[in-house]
């Protein structure tokens, strides 16, 4: 089974997205999941539903956190998929 795959939605400049960033790059280290880093400024649509909420880790359409990394949302995530 691969691992399952997370999308972070980010800006550049962004103190919290690059806090949240390390956290994830933390945590891959213990826990085994791939990160797809996506800026939403890149895409007119990704910045109206996005653009106040980044940093944004999802996985398809399911939000897990925003602003700020929610290790037990994301490993409860991790555990059942």
């Amino acid at each position: 089974m691969s691992p399952p795959g997370l999308t972070f939605y980010f800006r550049d400049g962004c103190h919290l997205c690059e806090d949240m960033w390390q956290q994830l790059d933390e945590l891959r280290r213990e826990r085994s999941f791939k990160v797809h880093q996506v800026n939403v400024d890149g895409d007119p649509g990704l910045v109206d539903k996005y653009g106040s909420l980044v940093p944004v880790l999802a996985s398809g359409d399911e939000l897990l956190c925003n602003y700020y990394l929610d290790p037990k949302t994301l490993n409860d995530f991790l555990d059942r998929t």
